[in-house]
């Protein structure tokens, strides 16, 4: 198991290093792209810890060109926001549908953990993000049901949602009105799945089986009920 998690680490490296490598000729980003973007960062509180790196403090310093800010990357061609990694960056509030996040169609990367939504549901706008191979919105305080809508995006190869946990360090993820099954039958091209934390309450399908691009499976710690059907 270990090794199978550090080969997708890998791969997504590589994915990264290919995919959104800087180019001398590439364009300024496109303005609504920028502008969305900064009302997203404008929406939350940067809480500054000695052991986090709140990239986005340092982006007005850098210019007006959006594809060259720390943890963004732009596609070479065409200078759309395809990743967006905003890893312990102290961002601190609630984030909901309205989010010109979810406005970012041309996504393909979307890294978010540590940080503080402040509990916050998953918004099903979600589902806007509909190019999204990767996503890990792990240890944020995001709680409540997962929503239907993650299961829209059919080419997600990652999706990382364990820890998101209270002060107590119980789960704050359900997995309810979407189950397992929803899961593999929709998000077949998933190689990487952590839920570890979450609260599962569904039968183990053996749909789970049958997704052959899958190497890495880990639900662990809490809350899971049901047996394989």
């Amino acid at each position: 198991m270990a090794s199978s998690s550090t080969h997708f680490f890998l791969l997504s490296l590589v994915f990264l290093m290919i995919s959104f490598q800087p180019s001398s000729h590439q364009q300024l980003c496109h303005k609504d792209e920028y502008l969305t973007i900064m009302q997203f960062k404008d929406n939350f509180l940067i809480e500054r810890q000695a052991s986090t790196y709140p990239k986005v403090n340092l982006w007005n310093s850098q210019g007006v060109d959006c594809c060259s800010w720390e943890g963004i990357w732009c596609d070479q061609d065409t200078s759309n926001v395809i990743g967006l990694d905003l890893s312990s960056s102290c961002l601190f509030g609630s984030i909901n549908s309205s989010s010109g996040l979810f406005h970012l169609g041309h996504l393909q990367y979307l890294n978010l953990p540590l940080n503080d939504f402040n509990f916050s549901m998953i918004p099903a706008a979600v589902e806007n993000l509909s190019k999204l191979t990767y996503l890990n919105l792990s240890s944020s305080f995001f709680s409540s049901q997962i929503p239907l809508e993650i299961s829209k995006l059919h080419n997600l190869a990652k999706l990382n949602l364990s820890f998101n946990l209270d002060y107590s360090h119980q789960g704050l993820l359900e997995l309810k009105r979407l189950n397992l099954n929803s899961l593999a039958q929709n998000l077949t091209k998933l190689e990487w799945l952590d839920l570890s934390s979450v609260g599962i309450n569904s039968p183990i399908t053996k749909a789970l089986a049958n997704m052959s691009s899958l190497t890495y499976l880990h639900f662990g710690q809490y809350g899971l009920l049901g047996k394989f059907l």
